[in-house]
């Protein structure tokens, strides 16, 4: 395998990504990609940054051994990139901080973003109310009643929360309203999108930020089992959690890789986020990449119990790791992830969101009786206190039982 090097100059990852984008949104798109050109060389924005991620987010996260998952599926080393003890509860928070850094150095005044499981929505909240700068959040308004608790904290953090009624009334529709939005109101707002999705330069820069998971996860590995992971496993539904921790090991041909979809209902059914098993290369918020869409070219609904992965799309590098084989997807069920959200609970203690539960299902069913002397290392991503309503309401819970 030759050495991984993308995007290129005009940010394409391969065939994928591009910018297909309103003529007033280039001239936009274009000054971004120079000015983060520019800071990624800049030593004093490097040193913020580092800062910040130590001081305010509390990286590095911890790897933890997870032995009682380890032993219930007896399989390989299980090892959680804990992600989730980030402050605001997510990976979000690495790649706002740096998109915020930005905003501030090229003089922008307002900051929009698109939320579906609300945690990019709190992350940018949080650094705007850090940096005090006006926020303004789109969020389904599906996603508003099943994500509560994070609609309560972006409110107390001082965010707008604007809901949006079109389409599945989730993180698709969100995103196409924050994108009006910006295309109104280019010259003082700057749109912190939350994925490795949207036009060039968003999916590398994103990457770029949330790559800090990887390259902690490497170091950490190093020094507890004094090699490289045999599998990286992480969910994937924009794609960002998994591309910060995948790519900082994408040279390493030895690692396996694993991305895990939300396959909702099922893969072959209606009712899926499955992108890469159901769908076709397409054109979606301004990048080529694989999209769930009919024979006419129209974007299918997409569907998934967990907020943050409900989306048609995927990030142009994924698409582009999958069509070359570097890294292989499959999808995991509502009902599979709901199980295993409960089985870590139970195990390590740890309450994961549905999205990396997804990941954890993948886990327990692919590895169970497999793969011994094998180390893994999973993205445990989010916590599941955003989920709780959710989840009690699938398991058929009841608080006054």
């Amino acid at each position: 395998m030759k050495k991984y090097k993308q995007p290129n100059t005009v940010g394409r990852f391969g065939k994928f990504g591009g910018m297909y984008v309103s003529e007033t949104l280039m001239p936009l798109l274009l000054n971004l990609d120079k000015s983060y050109k520019k800071i990624q060389k800049e030593k004093k924005f490097k040193e913020e940054l580092n800062d910040l991620f130590k001081n305010y987010v509390g990286r590095p996260s911890s790897l933890h051994y997870a032995k009682n998952l380890s032993k219930y599926i007896n399989g390989p080393k299980v090892y959680f990139k804990r992600d989730e003890l980030n402050h605001t509860g997510a990976h979000k928070i690495n790649n706002c901080l740096g998109q915020i850094l930005l905003a501030k150095k090229m003089g922008k005044t307002r900051i929009i973003a698109e939320t579906g499981a609300g945690q990019h929505g709190v992350a940018t909240a949080t650094v705007c109310a850090l940096f005090g700068l006006p926020c303004y959040i789109y969020m389904g308004s599906k996603d508003i009643e099943r994500q509560k608790p994070n609609v309560f904290r972006m409110k107390l953090l001082g965010a707008t929360i604007i809901p949006v009624e079109s389409g599945s009334k989730s993180l698709k529709d969100a995103m196409n309203e924050a994108l009006r939005d910006w295309i109104k109101n280019v010259r003082d707002t700057f749109y912190i999108i939350g994925s490795t999705a949207g036009p060039h330069p968003y999916p590398k820069m994103v990457r770029d930020f949330q790559s800090v998971i990887g390259k902690e996860a490497r170091e950490q590995i190093l020094k507890a089992e004094k090699k490289l992971p045999d599998y990286l496993i992480a969910c994937v539904g924009g794609g960002s959690n998994a591309m910060g921790l995948f790519y900082p090991f994408l040279n390493d041909k030895k690692v396996k890789i694993i991305g895990v979809e939300a396959a909702g209902r099922g893969a072959k059914t209606e009712e899926t986020a499955a992108t890469m098993t159901s769908g076709t290369p397409g054109i979606l918020h301004g990048s080529y990449s694989y999209v769930l869409q009919d024979n006419d070219g129209q974007i299918k609904e997409a569907h998934s119990i967990s907020a943050g992965l409900d989306y048609p799309g995927v990030g142009p590098e994924h698409s582009y790791l999958k069509d070359i084989k570097r890294v292989k997807y499959f999808g995991v069920t509502d009902a599979e992830a709901l199980k295993a959200f409960q089985t870590c609970s139970k195990l390590e203690g740890i309450i994961p969101a549905l999205e990396p539960s997804h990941a954890l299902a993948y886990l327990i069913k692919a590895f169970k009786n497999k793969h011994k002397n094998k180390v893994v290392i999973l993205n445990m991503c989010g916590r599941g206190d955003k989920d709780l309503f959710t989840a009690a309401k699938a398991i058929g819970f009841d608080a006054d039982e």
